[in-house]
């Protein structure tokens, strides 16, 4: 693990962490900033002391695999669905809270208490593989990375990896054809599927298959990181102003995996920023219809404000 902390021109910091993954999942790694920042206000000791046992989460002996976990697909690449990861682009994209809440109101009523993570997962998902220009027959995964702490009996202060990605399965003609409201369905299918009988499942699929990688081909990794945080920690120099990777696409392909943060725009406006990697062609085709949509949907909007 590395710490580097960068002092501006302006007076403000910049707090920078790099570790291995295997060490902490995103909720660990808040803990741990946190922890750091409570004992540079002066804390002779963090509010949530650490917990190691990694033994929490060991296999069933003996180990059963009792679910399908498409997530560890070994899937071949025939048709072009694994994104090069040379010359790659990096670019955050935010979303208010209000263009959220509008496109909700778009979607059907069984629909409209899905969260704004569903509903922004499900339009970058729509989005991304319609810039990446895969051909309409070709299967696409969306793979939700979910925290499991409240799923099973883990301690507070357990810091190791606690998430399972789930996967649900479309083909690139039934996502891109179909309304917002299809890929918001997947996801929450994807969701669901967390149970504590999978998460064991999956465990035992570790020992069984002796720890595949997740599938990459065609795949979309999304982890959401609105509610562990990291905006609010202090240092003694105030709240942050971000606060969560920088980059999209890091993990085991570069381009993969997106991160939803929370973050305040110049403007005041709350909302998710996305952090998204992506070819430059089809960055330049994500952000052209990234924007129109949004300009689609800010219309919408003030078609609705204008009814009241």
């Amino acid at each position: 693990m590395k710490l580097k902390v960068t002092r501006l021109k302006c007076g403000g910091f910049i707090f920078g962490l790099h570790l291995n993954h295997t060490m902490a999942d995103g909720f660990g790694i808040a803990q741990f900033i946190k922890a750091t920042a409570e004992i540079a206000r002066g804390a002779f000791a963090p509010s949530i002391l650490p917990v190691w046992q990694r033994a929490l989460l060991t296999a069933r002996d003996p180990p059963r695999i009792t679910f399908r976990h498409y997530e560890y697909d070994q899937v071949v690449d025939t048709k072009s669905t694994l994104i090069p990861v040379n010359n790659m682009i990096d670019q955050l994209f935010f979303f208010s809270h209000l263009q959220i809440s509008t496109l909700r109101k778009t979607l059907p009523a069984h629909l409209h208490d899905c969260s704004s993570f569903e509903v922004f997962a499900a339009y970058v998902w729509r989005l991304r593989t319609i810039a990446l220009q895969f051909k309409p027959e070709e299967e696409v995964r969306f793979l939700c990375v979910v925290n499991i702490r409240s799923k099973i009996d883990i301690p507070l202060g357990y810091y190791g990896n606690a998430v399972v990605v789930p996967a649900v399965i479309t083909t690139v003609a039934k996502l891109c054809g179909n309304p917002l409201g299809y890929a918001i369905d997947l996801i929450r299918k994807a969701k669901a599927k967390a149970t504590a009988e999978y998460i064991k499942s999956m465990v035992d699929l570790m020992v069984i298959k002796g720890r595949p990688c997740l599938t990459t081909v065609g795949s979309f990794i999304m982890s959401d990181l609105t509610r562990i945080g990291f905006e609010n920690m202090d240092f003694g120099w105030e709240k942050a102003i971000f606060g969560g990777p920088i980059t999209g696409g890091s993990g085991i392909i570069r381009g993969v995996t997106s991160f939803c943060i929370s973050f305040m725009n110049r403007n005041g406006e709350k909302g998710i920023v996305v952090s998204l990697c992506l070819p430059p062609p089809a960055m330049g085709r994500f952000r052209e219809i990234f924007y129109t949509s949004l300009d689609e949907v800010d219309s919408h909007m003030q078609t609705l404000l204008s009814a009241l």
